[in-house]
């Protein structure tokens, strides 16, 4: 199951790291039991093929239409370059904002209109960040099919945006499958994956730390 094998290879190469009993701060200030930085993968040449290899069969499953792969700036990029080698498309990405210099591009690559577009994330959790990706893309007249994923943390307010704005999202592995992984290895008690999923639950309530 490609979603426990991620999930231990994430928790592996600690791009995941749970410590419930000292939570991370946000930049919102929110406490976290969880941090995640998925650009760790692209150091292990083993979870690399293991994440490329699963981002690759998951475009070719659910967006078997693909034209061309968009990676979001910047930890999408190298995820959609390497995927899109496998699958002989081409690829670009898509700056966080407009450049100021040369021809003011906030698309890199060549994207013409009506192409179907798979955008490529590194890690979802309210969803904003690639939500504003859509939407350039869109407004450059391509045909967004959806986004595939890394990780998900499967927050409501995430799940929202993403409903809202009619975007499909297929991750390779996901919070619920990581708790249990962490659970079987060890490297969590059952007590602390309640703690983790209640923060995912509602990220603003900080009685899970009780």
């Amino acid at each position: 199951m490609i979603a426990k094998q991620i999930a231990h290879d994430l928790l592996s190469i600690q791009a995941v790291f749970l410590r419930p009993a000292e939570p991370f701060t946000w930049a919102s200030g929110i406490k976290s039991p969880i941090y995640c930085d998925n650009r760790l993968t692209l150091s292990d040449v083993n979870v690399r093929e293991d994440v490329e290899n699963g981002l690759a069969e998951t475009i070719r499953q659910h967006y078997p239409n693909a034209e061309v792969l968009m990676g979001t700036s910047t930890a999408g990029i190298a995820h959609a370059a390497i995927t899109a080698t496998k699958l002989n498309l081409p690829m670009g990405y898509v700056r966080s904002g407009a450049k100021d210099h040369g021809r003011g591009n906030q698309i890199e690559g060549r994207l013409e209109k009506g192409q179907k577009v798979v955008v490529v994330e590194d890690l979802i959790s309210t969803a904003g960040s690639c939500i504003e990706v859509v939407n350039v893309l869109r407004e450059a007249g391509a045909d967004v099919l959806g986004i595939v994923s890394i990780f998900t943390y499967g927050m409501q307010k995430g799940l929202n945006r993403l409903a809202e704005a009619n975007v499909k999202n297929v991750s390779l592995s996901n919070l619920d499958v990581l708790s249990d992984v962490a659970v079987e290895e060890k490297y969590i008690t059952p007590e602390q994956k309640q703690q983790l999923l209640k923060f995912r639950d509602n990220p603003s309530d900080e009685s899970w730390m009780n």
